[in-house]
């Protein structure tokens, strides 16, 4: 292709519908960017910075291909011959030149035998315990590993250790009504003349934690109807539609028959990402049109159940803000619709929370239980953050239990919790 080509190629380009699949383009790219956290108003901006550099990578592209493309191929150099090779004794008969004689070749010696590598030993399989302790990791650094750092060399248990340890907590998301309460029953310990070494503040944070968090609430029992209502609930970028793809996928397995709700229908794709989840899982999902009234899905899915003879239905709805009101008193509405088609549904509402926001994730739950009485909390993305101290906050302020942890990206890694192990692995006392 020469330059009057490529420019010829260049004019001939449609740009209206270069335009349109731009945008199409934009489109896509924004639904992908839904699940990673970007806010709303930031994911066209996002999209169109992955365009920019996308077309920089093509444009530096194409200038080296026209590089290629114009550069003159050196001429050939002419062959040099050997003149006196070329001067062979010719036969005086006129036969043809004799060669002169070849150097006697040594033959090759045979190749050394190359020894067998061995085959690579495959990764050792990780035990329960170790897939949770590398889970997290960070919060045990943030938390139990500072608090180890202060109390390391220290001989007196004084005030200024007090009010230093009163600061981890803090730190550490464990939250103001938390903090105070672990701090005061290490007063009151201290002043009885209990703590006298390092070791038994520890002891004593590990038992008062672990009071917290086993704490008298009501199991999650799935077999307890039929069909079992799960209405999940939770704001955008938590990781909602997720959860519930990994919890279809876990009572799937169990052998349970699962039927999905697509109730969110105002987020674009939403109800597409929850059907890629329900093939995945081998369950059925009943879903309307984008933009459909949520309630009508719910009433749908909640008939369908029923017809199917589903074991469990988990019902997706839209993630909302939980500061707006009226969004929040829809979520009271689709609980009215479950309830009418199968009596006493839903039998859990789940909270899911992204463990990252700290603090926050505290202040959605507290708003969130107010408007329809959580039942339990599943917590994502605890393997990603240092603030997984925010388990003990929700257990201690609000008594819901948190029923699930995200640990990882894998299927498996949403697992249910277990204060038990939580403590052990916040603590390392498994050896």
């Amino acid at each position: 292709m020469d330059w009057n080509e490529a420019l010829d190629w260049i004019k001939a380009l449609d740009w209206e519908v270069a335009l349109e699949w731009l945008n199409n383009l934009i489109v896509v790219i924004t639904q992908l960017l839904v699940d990673t956290g970007i806010p709303d108003e930031y994911r066209p901006l996002v999209a169109l910075g992955i365009i920019y550099l996308g077309v920089t990578v093509v444009v530096l592209l194409l200038i080296l291909l026209l590089l290629k493309i114009f550069k003159r191929p050196r001429k050939p150099q002419p062959k040099i011959v050997d003149e006196e090779k070329e001067k062979l004794p010719v036969d005086v008969a006129g036969e043809s030149p004799v060669e002169p004689e070849a150097e006697a070749v040594e033959p090759l010696a045979p190749a050394p035998e190359l020894e067998p590598q061995p085959e690579p030993e495959p990764e050792p399989t990780l035990s329960m315990f170790e897939r949770f302790k590398r889970g997290m990791s960070k919060t045990q650094s943030s938390l139990v590993g500072r608090v180890d750092s202060l109390l390391h060399g220290r001989t007196v248990i004084d005030e200024d250790l007090v009010e230093e340890l009163e600061e981890i907590l803090i730190t550490a998301d464990l939250g103001m009504q938390t903090t105070q309460q672990l701090i005061a029953s290490l007063e009151q310990s201290r002043s009885r003349g209990e703590l006298s070494t390092t070791e038994q503040v520890r002891q004593l944070l590990m038992a008062e934690l672990k009071q917290i968090l086993q704490f008298e609430s009501k199991d999650l029992d799935v077999d307890s109807a039929s069909p079992f209502v799960i209405m999940v609930v939770g704001v955008n970028g938590v990781g909602k539609t997720t959860t519930i793809g990994k919890l279809a996928n876990q009572f799937a397995q169990s052998g349970k028959k699962v039927i999905l709700g697509a109730g969110d229908t105002f987020r674009a794709a939403a109800a597409e990402q929850l059907e890629i989840w329900g093939e995945r899982a081998g369950v059925e999902v009943i879903r309307h049109a984008e933009g459909a009234d949520p309630g009508a899905v719910a009433f749908d899915a909640a008939k369908a159940a029923v017809a199917r003879k589903a074991d469990i239905l988990l019902l997706d709805t839209a993630g909302r803000l939980h500061t707006k009101v009226n969004l929040m008193e829809e979520l009271k509405k689709i609980g009215r619709v479950l309830d009418r088609e199968i009596p006493g549904a839903p039998h859990e509402i789940l909270l899911v929370l992204d463990a990252t926001t700290g603090q926050n994730a505290l202040t959605q739950a507290k708003l969130f239980n107010e408007a329809v009485a959580l039942d339990g909390i599943a917590l994502t993305k605890l393997d990603g953050t240092a603030k997984g101290g925010i388990v003990v906050a929700i257990a201690a302020e609000l008594k819901v239990p948190v029923r699930y942890i995200g640990i990882g990206e894998q299927l498996d890694d949403l697992r249910p919790f277990d204060a038990e192990m939580f403590i052990s692995v916040l603590f390392d006392q498994h050896k």
